[in-house]
């Protein structure tokens, strides 16, 4: 792990020296910075693995530092929130953010995150890339005008190539695997976020919308009280 760069951007001093701390001493290598501007000019400067965001930033707030994030990089993105139940969660989820911590939360956790959301993006030392879904010619799964290429993890609508996230892929990976069948928020959960327990299922949701805005709305149907499916 002594390999993975951490940008990790915090105003309150005391969690942001501590959290350092306690990620140094698992193995990573950790920037902080101590609002959203310095975040952003350190991102753009040393192109870290993973970013882990404070909602509440003087000067540029934790969500749009995500979105600028997301504008240029698919890096993966953890938002830190004090409330569990905020619209702040949410916003950091629809602005690119893949996972959320609440605050204040315990050094194992925050740690257990970060390595789930390595694992899932194929990070070195976290684990391997997807696997790939068998079926279709050439590994080229086709839905209507959506076509995923699983071998090549490429996705066209129309011909034309979709921008994915890496957890956005992983989700679509999922639902290209078995078409038709409704999937569970916490089956997903467990597949793509590599919850080993009970997560927060806004964090699928929220996914999911945005995978919808991506491939069409009408292609990942919701089955009401079960969970979604993709529409063959």
């Amino acid at each position: 792990m002594a390999d993975t760069h951490v940008l990790f951007v915090e105003d309150d001093d005391v969690i942001r020296e501590a959290t350092q701390l306690a990620l140094e001493r698992d193995g990573f290598t950790v920037t902080a910075m101590p609002d959203g501007l310095s975040g952003l000019e350190a991102f753009r400067a040393q192109q870290p693995d993973i970013a882990l965001l404070d909602v509440m930033l003087p000067g540029m707030d934790g969500v749009s530092l995500c979105r600028r994030i997301r504008d240029e990089s698919t890096v993966p993105v953890i938002m830190l929130s004090a409330r569990a139940d905020s619209i702040d969660v949410v916003l950091g989820l629809e602005a690119g953010a893949d996972d959320y911590v609440t605050k204040p939360f315990d050094g194992s956790v925050l740690v257990a995150r970060i390595r789930a959301v390595l694992r899932r993006f194929g990070h070195a030392s976290g684990g391997g890339a997807p696997e790939p879904v068998t079926g279709g010619e050439g590994g080229v799964l086709t839905f209507g005008e959506l076509e995923v290429d699983t071998e090549g993890m490429e996705v066209r609508k129309n011909g034309e190539p979709v921008a994915l996230t890496p957890t956005e892929m992983r989700l679509l990976l999922e639902f290209s695997s078995a078409p038709g069948t409704v999937l569970s928020r916490d089956k997903l959960l467990e597949r793509v976020w590599d919850y080993g327990w009970g997560g927060d299922t806004r964090v699928v949701d929220v996914h999911v919308q945005r995978l919808r805005t991506k491939i069409g709305q009408d292609r990942i149907e919701t089955v009401r009280g079960f969970g979604y499916k993709l529409k063959a």
